[in-house]
């Protein structure tokens, strides 16, 4: 199909946080990314979040307007390359498609929702590329507004990556109402942290790092109130961590306090942030951190340009990686992608699927679609599909992940697509096409046979597909042409018509 893209003149990231909206603008120039502008927009978007994971019109208001904004901003700086993601807000929440579809023709371009997992591995990217680091290993905390993640790593490579539910919007909620802070409270507070650290404890501190950095807002605004009781302070330190609780707690509240660097935006939630930064301190060990300069959006755009070279790409890593702990036959599973792409360039017009990802998709379901076989040959497709939908795989956004689970499920039987409606549109009509795709690739390798296969034509249009093999190749395949009729039969249950000629 097409070949591998140019690198993009403009960049832009967009994190869609649980306390803000961050936007970063980049245009790449001599293998280098230069920024050019970043907006911020303090939505407290966790904060409406009730207990049924239901968004309040008042929250979803705050952050359709802000995405509206960013948007806008897009549109004026001709941004080449978009991503956007979500992270633990809208992982939590429920029926957010609408707000979904909204978001997306506010900023024209659709939102991606990360895991934890993900979140920490760009996280990690956004630190390491940005900062300047000395060599050895590395410990990485980012407290967000609905999650705070903690990494380990060495150089650009993470080694362990952790994901908490733990936040400054939630904690300041529970333990700070109205901005009230009191010695019990904040120590209350530390603690209820410390209990969500202790399972991090042991293997973090047993891996052990010789440079600590917090990134993001938080760790940020508590660095600069440090800097403004004493300017020589250039870290974050667990003396300035007390001092500055002992201050907080002293005015009773954040605005009291009178801190110019802490701005009344930050107030509502900065106590929560200040706790899980002492709790992460007490539990690991650490004497002083460092601040970063860069964080999840940073991250987005370094993980856009690997996306743009194969060989970089995280999410080839984890496919390549996924096939070989489970034992699948690499050569026959490049037999079946290999024939998968020629019949989706066959196809590709006629069933809208000339998007970049509609081949990458087939091709890592291809390399996939037969690591249920390491757990049962019963079902092996069930079993795939679960594997591939519940690992953590680096690069993977939910989306991406759930269109593969569901191409892996399908490849076999029946024709199933399970949470296909889950998908966002139009890959949730789209998913059923690339399904039939890639049934017949792996139908016809199911002999496992080293030998070529003969040049067919495909011709598609709407729900029905003619498959046109060389005359007599047919006949001489019995077997083959057996399997083509099951399939046959398969697919007019789901409103699929196959005619094979």
């Amino acid at each position: 199909m097409a070949n591998q893209p140019r690198v993009p003149d403009v960049l832009a990231a967009v994190d869609l946080g649980s306390n803000s909206f961050h936007m970063v603008v980049a245009r790449y120039a001599h293998g280098q990314l230069t920024i050019v502008d970043r907006l911020r927009e303090m939505v407290r978007l966790a904060a409406g979040l009730d207990e049924r994971g239901r968004l309040s019109k008042e929250s979803t208001d705050r952050a359709l307007a802000a995405i509206a904004r960013f948007g806008q901003r897009l549109r004026d700086m001709h941004a080449d390359a978009v991503r956007v993601v979500g992270t633990n807000t809208l992982r939590k929440a429920r029926q957010k498609a609408g707000f979904l579809e909204r978001a997306r023709e506010a900023l024209g371009h659709p939102i991606e929702i990360i895991s934890g997992i993900e979140e920490a591995r760009l996280i990690y990217q956004g630190v390491v590329q940005t900062t300047s680091l000395e060599s050895g290993r590395h410990f990485v905390v980012d407290i967000g507004g609905g999650s705070t993640e903690c990494i380990i790593g060495d150089g650009r490579e993470h080694r362990i990556l952790e994901s908490l539910y733990m936040g400054c919007v939630a904690v300041s909620a529970a333990h700070f109402p109205n901005g009230r802070i009191a010695a019990r409270s904040f120590q209350n507070a530390v603690v209820d942290c410390a209990v969500e650290l202790e399972p991090l404890q042991i293997p973090f501190r047993a891996i052990g790092w010789e440079c600590a950095i917090g990134s993001s807002g938080t760790v940020r605004a508590i660095g600069e109130a440090l800097r403004e009781i004493d300017p020589s302070n250039s870290l974050v330190t667990r003396d300035g961590l007390r001092e500055l609780a002992d201050r907080l707690i002293f005015a009773g509240n954040v605005r009291r306090a009178g801190f110019a660097t802490i701005d009344e935006e930050r107030w509502p939630v900065f106590p929560g942030g200040l706790a899980i930064l002492t709790a992460v301190f007490d539990n690991m060990g650490i004497e002083s951190m460092k601040v970063a300069d860069g964080a999840l959006r940073e991250g987005l755009l370094y993980d856009m340009l690997g996306r743009l070279r194969p060989e970089d790409d995280a999410r080839e890593r984890s496919v390549r990686s996924m096939a070989a702990r489970f034992h699948t036959d690499v050569e026959q599973t490049a037999r079946v992608e290999q024939t998968a792409i020629a019949f989706l360039q066959q196809t590709a017009s006629a069933w809208d699927l000339a998007d970049p990802l509609a081949e990458q998709a087939l091709r890592w379901a291809a390399r996939l679609h037969e690591i249920g076989l390491d757990i049962s040959h019963s079902g092996h497709h069930k079993h795939a599909a679960y594997l591939v939908e519940h690992a953590d795989l680096p690069g993977f956004p939910r989306e991406e992940q759930g269109l593969v689970a569901c191409l892996v499920g399908a490849h076999r039987r029946k024709l199933v697509l399970e949470r296909a409606d889950e998908l966002v549109p139009p890959w949730h009509v789209r998913v059923m096409y690339l399904a039939i795709i890639l049934r017949l690739a792996v139908l016809l390798h199911r002999g496992r046979s080293r030998s070529s296969l003969p040049i067919m034509r495909l011709t598609a249009k709407g729900r029905s597909l003619e498959v046109r093999f060389p005359r007599g190749w047919l006949t001489a395949h019995p077997l083959t042409r057996a399997d083509l009729a099951l399939e046959s039969d398969y697919l007019q249950a789901a409103g699929i018509r196959l005619r094979v000629a």
